[in-house]
């Protein structure tokens, strides 16, 4: 028992191992299977904190820097970056590779035994295009050696799920993995018998953090200032607001970037300008006070009580007492909309190149976080109309499916 499997994922991540003909999936966050794939780090120095105690230190006001979606950078330049981290210039890799060492080391301590090997997950495709997504492995790999690991593999994350949840539904048949991460979205047909078949898999850069973002785009941010309009510093007329900063502030891995001295300032020079300062006076705060994440979790509970309860609330009082965003579950299916037929189209792609009509799948699988929101499931009903739609564990299946490739 020296190989571990690992979910590295953008949003959660979690370890399992495969032992005594089970999968036992490790408990690297206290009490829990998963653990946010979240960093924090003091300021003025201090142990790197992962996982709930990120976020626990970000949300109770302790000063220092907060990170999420790390995934969403590997196979850019970005990755390899140094910056001024809390006192300390770090890339991004030497971050994943820090997450990676903790991981390792609490499935050492629980099982107690020494992990020198490694099975991954992996996106099929962590970009479009090709030479970036091989340097995204690439770039995984090192941090998996750095952590400790002497050899590591990796397996598409939606073919692992495959095999966790082979059994499930009527046995046998065509089904169809649909896996809704937080910044890819895989899909896996395969086929079951005493071996799960896989029969094509096809991936697309589309997932949850995404969804965060453009929810956040065109609901929160036009009380920010997006969508306003500068007075020219000479001359008349009007200038729209730059979008950039406002795309940033909604894409989770970019947040901790915008507090930067210039881009205060660039803000800053638009409040002056603005038509409606007041609006853009928000901006500043948001970027003066380092709300930026607090925001965007304001956001992601805003989308997930959309979806649960058809309504929901992106309170926005930490910019301002009582400012917040009302968004309907009619309201984030318009916004969606393109992503909802991005899915579709994924879907429909896969089973062309398996070869398989959409009335030959059986069963529909639906697989991680994000594949919880409701237009996943009414795009994968209009896709496979005929199939049985199943809900396996979201947050643990390619682990578990991980684990018991390990073991082969």
């Amino acid at each position: 028992m020296d190989r571990l499997a690992i979910d590295f994922g953008t949003s959660n991540s979690a370890a399992a191992v495969y032992a005594g003909g089970a999968v036992r999936r490790l408990p690297v966050e206290q009490g829990a299977e998963t653990l946010p794939t979240a960093v924090f780090f003091p300021e003025g120095g201090g142990a790197m904190r992962i996982g709930a105690a990120a976020g626990t230190a970000l949300i109770g006001g302790e000063e220092g820097r907060y990170m999420r979606a790390l995934k969403s950078v590997l196979g850019v330049p970005l990755f390899h970056e140094k910056r001024l981290i809390e006192g300390k210039r770090r890339t991004l890799a030497d971050v994943v590779t820090a997450f990676l060492v903790q991981v390792r080391e609490r499935s050492e301590e629980f099982t107690r035994a020494r992990f020198t090997r490694a099975l991954s997950g992996r996106p099929v495709r962590f970009h479009e295009d090709a030479e970036k997504d091989a340097q995204a492995e690439a770039d995984l790999r090192g941090c998996y050696l750095a952590a400790g690991f002497e050899e590591v593999e990796f397996m598409p994350e939606p073919e692992a799920a495959a095999r966790a949840c082979q059994g499930m539904g009527a046995a046998g048949g065509v089904g169809l993995i649909v896996d809704i991460g937080g910044g890819t979205s895989d899909f896996t047909v395969f086929r079951s018998g005493e071996e799960v078949e896989i029969v094509a898999s096809h991936g697309i850069r589309l997932g949850g953090t995404d969804f965060d973002r453009v929810v956040s785009v065109a609901e929160v941010m036009p009380l920010l200032g997006l969508g306003g309009e500068l007075r020219r510093e000479f001359g008349p007329g009007l200038l729209p607001v730059p979008r950039a900063v406002f795309v940033d502030l909604a894409t989770w891995a970019k947040i901790p970037f915008l507090y930067a001295p210039d881009v205060r300032r660039e803000v800053a020079g638009m409040v002056k300008l603005a038509v409606e300062p007041k609006r853009l006076g928000r901006l500043a705060t948001v970027l003066e006070d380092e709300l930026g994440h607090e925001l965007a979790f304001a956001v992601e509970r805003g989308k997930i009580a959309a979806n649960d309860a058809g309504t929901g609330r992106i309170g926005m009082g930490m910019v301002e007492p009582g400012l917040a965003a009302e968004l309907s579950a009619a309201r984030m299916g318009e916004v969606l909309g393109e992503a909802q037929a991005a899915l579709g189209g994924a879907a429909r792609e896969v089973l062309a190149q398996a070869g398989v009509a959409p009335g030959e799948v059986g069963r529909v699988v639906l697989v991680g976080g994000s594949s919880l929101m409701g237009f996943v499931e009414a795009e994968m009903r209009s896709v496979c109309p005929g199939a049985e739609v199943l809900r396996s564990e979201a947050f643990t299946a390619v682990v578990d499916g991980l684990a018991m490739a390990a073991a082969g």
